[in-house]
């Protein structure tokens, strides 16, 4: 199959100025998709994301500004990917997310609802506006990107490991919802989650220092990884995006209602 199989298709991914997000978006760009991207940042770290996704692909990618803990604001950037996209996206990847890790009574009210809300809401939000014209083209993907707190818990993150759970049950429920909509040659609609382990991300490094004593970044890395990862390696965000472009193949169409860890092992356990 050509390396551009994505050419013609448009692809939303939300959160995608950093990190994983904006791995998945330049690997749909790669393939030859259209993408929107969605996520907070400042105008330069905005437009240098627009830039890096472009510079990928053949150009055309936007950015679509949007607080997703706004159910109007999810509502009129939908609106708006669908004229921009002549009927809606084909990809929608629903990867946005926050954390905030204390314990459960003393969670504050405010952050249990951001959490909520950003990293569960929003998604049901998106698909309830997305999918309907997936069903009607045949085609469609949809890609949550849960974590491994999606299949297991940790302390002090009650929030955070609620809406993982509840983005896998959603998307179980969406796979079967139209699992049979579309066929083998045009792809069908798929909803699957990818659930991630450690990922090396900037966002992390604060936790990897703190575990050096005085060693490597690579003993750090083993000392954090030690806890949960039986692997002691970190996956690349680039590495999640290939996952993510695999499962937008017209093979993939009948892999549906899944929660895929890529974890070393952690679940395993």
């Amino acid at each position: 199959m050509s390396e551009t199989f994505l050419a013609g298709r448009t692809a939303l991914v939300t959160g995608s100025t950093s990190g994983i997000g904006l791995a998945i978006a330049k690997a749909f760009a790669a393939a030859g998709a259209r993408v929107a991207i969605n996520g907070l940042g400042s105008a330069e770290q905005i437009a240098s994301a627009v830039a890096e996704v472009d510079a990928a692909g053949t150009g055309g990618s936007r950015h679509f500004n949007a607080d997703l803990r706004d159910v109007t604001a999810i509502e009129t950037m939908m609106a708006d990917l669908a004229a921009w996209s002549n009927g809606g996206v084909d990809i929608l990847v629903n990867n946005a997310g926050i954390q905030h890790a204390v314990p459960l009574h003393d969670m504050p009210v405010a952050k249990w609802n951001d959490i909520i809300a950003i990293n569960l809401s929003s998604a049901f939000h998106s698909m309830r506006l997305a999918m309907p014209a997936m069903a009607q083209r045949g085609f469609g993907r949809v890609i949550n990107i849960a974590s491994v707190h999606g299949l297991v818990a940790s302390k002090d993150k009650a929030p955070y490991v609620a809406s993982k759970f509840g983005i896998v049950g959603l998307s179980k429920v969406a796979a079967l919802e139209y699992a049979a909509q579309g066929h083998r040659d045009s792809g069908g609609v798929t909803v699957n989650c990818i659930c991630p382990g450690w990922v090396e991300t900037p966002l992390i490094e604060p936790q990897i220092e703190a575990r050096r004593q005085g060693g490597s970044r690579d003993a750090g890395v083993r000392a954090l990884l030690s806890e949960k990862q039986p692997s002691l390696r970190m996956s690349l965000p680039a590495e999640i995006a290939a996952l993510a472009v695999f499962l937008c193949r017209r093979e993939a169409h009948n892999i549906t209602g899944t929660a895929m860890p890529v974890d070393g092992g952690w679940t395993a356990q």
